[in-house]
């Protein structure tokens, strides 16, 4: 929604049709082009006909935001016992999907001499979790994917950065946060105020707003970097 309020036409894509239709509903009563692609991107083979699809709504793609992921919420245990399969699909979503995305997109933004891609990582790129060590691999693996890409397109008018969010009010946050409070003893509230030293969970759209800066004029010297918004939960 936040790029749509600055002008932007948005392709929204995931897994669940009732979600995307929300968001392109947004989108078009704010007087922009809105697409919805239902995609799962845990499936290789559904990679390049989503591509194919994007570039027949829009030949050129001037932002790309790589947030699909996958959590550790779906498979909480310790290394020893944990799920080799989750693995391997977590590294696939998390990581290479970014990579053939943008291995997808970029050409023509670098044809036309400008474009932007944010890759959504995560504090859990510079970090360790416990119970989270995939998630904390891929994470870890797309900021530095993030640097290498950005400094090989750093002439051709492309800049690529990473955003490190730290807790966001997600579904997919509320069913780590419930097995922490469940395993301590605490309310799901209390768990809330321990994660970051401003005591609240961060909200989607604070994340969106900086995605929003990194697409802008503005952001023109910025490429390579990996920018916390996360509480305060990291200062480096």
């Amino acid at each position: 929604m936040s790029f749509a309020r600055e002008g932007a036409d948005v392709v929204v894509a995931a897994r669940t049709a009732s979600e995307i239709e929300s968001v392109v509903s947004d989108v078009k009563a704010l007087g922009r082009k809105g697409v919805g692609i239902t995609v799962d991107f845990s499936q290789r083979e559904a990679i390049q006909p989503f591509v194919d699809r994007v570039f027949s709504y829009f030949p050129i793609v001037h932002i790309l935001v790589n947030n699909a992921g996958i959590g550790s919420s779906q498979n909480l245990k310790p290394v020893i016992d944990f799920d080799d399969k989750f693995w391997d699909v977590s590294l696939f979503v998390n990581l290479t999907v970014p990579y053939l995305l943008m291995k997808a997109f970029l050409p023509k933004m670098i044809e036309h001499g400008c474009g932007r891609i944010m890759n959504i990582s995560s504090s859990a790129g510079k970090k360790g979790y416990e119970y989270a060590r995939a998630y904390c691999a891929s994470k870890h693996g797309l900021i530095g994917l993030t640097r290498t890409v950005a400094l090989e397109v750093a002439t051709t008018g492309v800049r690529i950065n990473a955003i490190c969010p730290g807790p966001v009010r997600t579904s997919m946050l509320t069913k780590r946060l419930q097995f922490e409070a469940e395993r301590k003893g605490i309310s799901i509230q209390e768990i809330e105020k321990t994660r970051t030293p401003i005591q609240r969970l961060l909200e989607p759209e604070e994340i969106a707003f900086l995605a929003v800066y990194l697409a802008s004029e503005e952001a023109e010297g910025m490429t390579g970097q990996s920018l916390n918004i996360c509480g305060g939960s990291l200062m480096y």
